[in-house]
């Protein structure tokens, strides 16, 4: 048939098959397919090649199939962890030419991987040269690094020579290597395992060696473990490059379903140095964090300006360890310096759990316990095999040994015989038909040495026949005996853990917010004082750092700022008391004390947004202090600047995170002025810009839930607001009032008569041009302080007694001098500080309230050695008649 009459038969076999639908045919050299149907097969192979025999550790032995190929490649070639090492090149070589038909980098880079000791918690191989480091650096090409492998991956390939796995064709067929590694240790958990396959990926983390061996004899023990129960084991992830994991959730999580997230934070150390300047050590990082692009980030984080307070940043690691050093300003707190690099550098990174390997060849998110089941399972197979081998060679060698003995007890004969034999195969074929011997016996005799004749030889070989009974014996009792069997899996885990456990690198915290109890009580309990600017500045000074002047003083500088800033919150608290910030969103955040920043009286301390997680365009409206959440009695007391009012118990904001909660929803055209806690018995007074005040008691406002919106307090005009708060138990207590132009007064609460919420008040103060609109109100004694405090960062501090206590209709005395246009914006109430003796004093007049149209004169005390520094001014300045 020619090539013309070939095509013709071709041609109506295809017309043939399209007339029965089948498109599936070969026309010539061309096979034509449905393309979806093809598509959805060779994707489906090749993702299934990526899962199994590229990206997924297996179960057994926690290997990947490059790295199984490449340590039984180097023990193939004899790089054991006691000879030289020899050049990564030739490994590569070898790996690549029998088993991996891959790039040569891939394969360098996973042998790479497995010599850093920053990667794996148990390196695999012995690296000789470069081969990278923690800060990033690639290591050098395999032509200049040598290998060899460790000791502890000796003991992934002990007994392979004993069919203790199964093995399969290469690439080609050409030769064989292991599906899977004998593993003598828990690879999987002990050095992890990482890898993006197609659709899913695995990223397990290393662990203890001790920890995990501890965790597989419990469970031989008792199999009914449960996975949290093993955790009394297996405490957790053991990362290589340390660091401290906080809390035990996400690590729960992880162990029960496979899946979960933990956070690991760099060890740390505080060091104070001279002058009270504080030092930051880094000693440990978390895991796979780059160490140089962790001090880039905290350099950059510092020149944003993002926080404040960094002098000097530098790294001194070496051999012996982990050393970054963080030089602190002297006015910074470290313990919030170390919250806001936690937060906003990689000194704090979640590690996600994904525990996924291939069991009986196919992907499956497993469990600690289902990790250490199946590796015991797997080594019980390991047992099997391996003493199934010894057995048969033990009895091949009794074998022979018995045909020995049967020579040894007639020699002479025997030696006769084979001399007497023309050829070895007579001889051997007489000695099989003379003694009860096989050929393989017969072939022992004849090779046997002479040297075998002598009589201790003899003894040697009665005595070896003898204890290889026993060893038969006890095989076969291995073989048949699961508890043999675990007694060996126990026994030589022990073993290992003897050789190869060490101390846990990565420390296990249940406390991931605050300081521990220890650390808190070596804190002192103490009175401070908290300034908040306009622009969100924020620190903790001493009582000391304000001293006490005279009524009528101009102040002192209270702070270094910006000439757009000023002070706009300020209180006294305690250093262990919680501070719940709320902001103009109506959201609260808390902090303690001792968390906020210390500076001096000119320092100018810490944007808030480096302590508080606020959101964007998020800003501090008020704050206030809370020494116990459980108390049933205490309620916060809510005003906004429209007069709108809400009572909430404080219990309902003991749990509040990190990036705060709603404290109350808030009108558009609404604002917060003031929260204060009250005890559920107390009156509430409310202070308006024009010069009103409304008295009413607390419980006319029902308590209502965290999320409320609230009732209204006080009716006010279109262009007035709230502009004070405050509370009294009694009619004896003393209201202060002061004005924006530095004027104010002392009346009894006896003046604000009990009213219904909802009014509009009864007349605090006369507002005039002079004394300007309604400042500030608040609660005070005579036994106290008041520190007032001007837009341009003046402050003044005051005895109460010094101001006058008036009535409530009256205009005030002059508290402050105010010099540029300056105007009251806060004031905080203190307790009293003594003025030291005053030397000569000087005797000035101040004109004060002249709406009675009677003067009253108040006499001020002024030092001589002020007026001598600074003169006098002009009369007008000391009289406003």
């Amino acid at each position: 048939m020619n090539d013309q009459e070939k095509d013709l038969v071709l041609d109506a076999e295809v017309e043939k098959k399209e007339e029965n639908g089948n498109s599936d045919y070969i026309h010539g050299k061309i096979k034509e397919l449905n393309i979806a149907t093809e598509m959805k097969t060779s994707f489906l192979n090749y993702a299934m090649s990526v899962i199994v025999s590229r990206a997924l550790p297996d179960v057994r032995d926690g290997l990947k199939p490059v790295q199984r190929r490449i340590l039984y490649a180097m023990n193939d070639l004899g790089m054991y962890a006691d000879r030289q090492h020899k050049k990564s090149a030739r490994i590569v070589g070898e790996v690549i030419g029998k088993y991996h038909p891959h790039g040569d980098s891939s394969v360098y880079e996973a042998m790479v991987r497995m010599a850093q000791d920053f990667n794996y918690r148990y390196p695999l191989v012995d690296g000789h040269g470069n081969f990278g480091s923690v800060d990033g650096d690639g290591a050098a090409a395999m032509r200049y690094t040598e290998a060899r492998m460790s000791k502890i991956a000796m003991e992934l390939v002990r007994d392979i020579e004993k069919e203790t796995v199964n093995f399969g064709d290469n690439y080609d067929g050409s030769e064989h290597e292991p599906l899977v590694m004998p593993a003598r240790y828990p690879n999987l958990l002990v050095n992890g395992a990482t890898g993006i396959a197609v659709g899913m990926a695995t990223n397990i983390p290393p662990h203890n060696l001790g920890e995990v061996i501890d965790g597989i004899q419990a469970l031989m023990d008792n199999p009914e473990l449960t996975d949290i129960e093993l955790m009394d084991y297996v405490k957790g992830p053991d990362f290589p490059t340390g660091g401290q994991i906080l809390g035990l959730s996400g690590l729960r999580q992880a162990y029960t379903t496979g899946r979960g997230t933990i956070v690991i934070r760099a060890v740390t150390e505080i060091v104070e140095g001279k002058g009270g300047k504080n030092t930051i050590i880094v000693k440990q990082i978390p895991y796979q964090v780059n160490k140089t692009k962790l001090i880039e980030r905290i350099a950059e984080i510092a020149k944003e300006k993002m926080v404040e307070g960094i002098t000097d940043l530098r790294d001194e690691s070496n051999r012996k360890g982990m050393r970054i050093v963080i030089e602190l300003r002297k006015d910074v707190n470290p313990h919030v310096m170390l919250n806001n690099l936690f937060k906003l550098t990689e000194m704090q990174s979640n590690f996600s759990i994904n525990m996924i390997a291939l069991v009986g060849n196919q992907p499956k998110t497993i469990t600690l316990k289902d990790a250490l089941y199946h590796y015991i399972q797997h080594q019980i197979e390991v047992i099997q095999r391996r003493t199934i081998f010894d057995l048969r060679k033990a009895e091949e060698r009794k074998h022979i040994l018995e045909g020995l003995v049967i020579a040894l007890e007639d020699i002479d004969n025997i030696i006769d015989l084979i001399k007497k034999s023309p050829t070895g195969e007579e001889a051997k074929q007489n000695l099989m038909a003379n003694y009860p011997l096989d050929e393989i016996q017969a072939r022992a005799i004849l090779d046997m040495r002479l040297q075998r004749l002598t009589g201790l030889e003899i003894e040697k070989i009665r005595e070896e026949d003898l204890d290889l009974a026993t060893r038969i014996a006890d095989y076969k009792d291995i073989i048949g005996s699961d508890i043999r069997k675990y007694d060996i899996i126990k026994a030589e885990l022990a073993e290992i853990k003897a050789k190869y456990n060490d101390e846990r690198m990565s420390s296990i915290s249940l406390h991931d917010n605050d300081l521990n109890i220890e650390n808190e009580d070596l804190i002192p309990v103490e009175d401070v004082i908290i300034t908040v600017t306009h622009n969100g500045y924020i620190k903790r000074m001493s009582m000391d750092e304000y001293k006490a002047q005279n009524r009528g003083g101009v102040g002192i500088n209270s702070i270094k700022m910006h000439d757009d800033d000023f002070v706009e919150h300020i209180q006294m608290t305690n250093t262990h008391y919680y501070h719940l910030f709320f902001t103009n969103k109506g959201r609260v955040y808390k902090i303690k004390g001792y968390r906020i920043p210390e500076g001096s009286r000119q320092s100018k301390g810490l944007p808030i947004v480096n302590l508080l997680q606020f959101d964007k365009d998020e800003t501090l409206v008020t704050f206030t202090q809370v020494q116990n959440f459980e108390d049933e009695n205490a309620f916060l007391f809510f005003t906004t600047k429209k007069g709108v009012v809400k009572r909430t118990p404080v219990n309902e904001y003991q749990n509040i995170r990190t990036n705060g909660i709603i404290a109350l929803n808030l009108r558009e055209d609404d604002e917060l002025l003031n929260v204060k806690l009250t005890n559920g018995k107390t009156h509430v007074i409310l202070g308006a810009s024009n010069g009103k005040a409304i008295r009413f008691d607390e419980n006319d406002v029902r308590s209502m839930g965290r999320t409320a919106t609230g009732v209204r307090g006080m009716e006010l005009d279109e262009k007035d607001e709230i502009v004070g708060m405050t509370y009294v138990e009694s009619d004896d207590e003393e209201i202060l009032v002061v004005t924006e132009k530095g004027y104010g007064k002392r009346s009894l609460a006896d003046e604000y008569r009990l009213q219904v919420r909802g009014g509009k008040g009864v007349k605090a103060l006369n507002v005039t041009e002079k004394n300007g609109a309604l400042r500030a109100l608040r609660r005070v004694t005579p036994e106290e302080d008041v520190i007032i405090v001007t837009d341009r960062g003046m402050v003044i501090r005051t005895h109460i007694a010094q101001i006058a206590q008036t009535r409530r209709a009256t205009q005030g005395v002059r508290i402050m001098s105010l010099k540029d246009d300056q105007v009251v914006v806060t004031l905080a109430v203190v307790p009293h500080e003594e003025i030291p003796a005053l030397d000569e004093p000087i005797v000035e007049q101040v004109a004060l309230d002249l709406d009675t149209k009677a003067k009253v004169v108040e006499i001020v005390e002024v030092s001589a050695e002020e007026v001598k520094n600074e003169p006098v001014k002009e009369k007008e300045n000391l009289f406003d008649l």
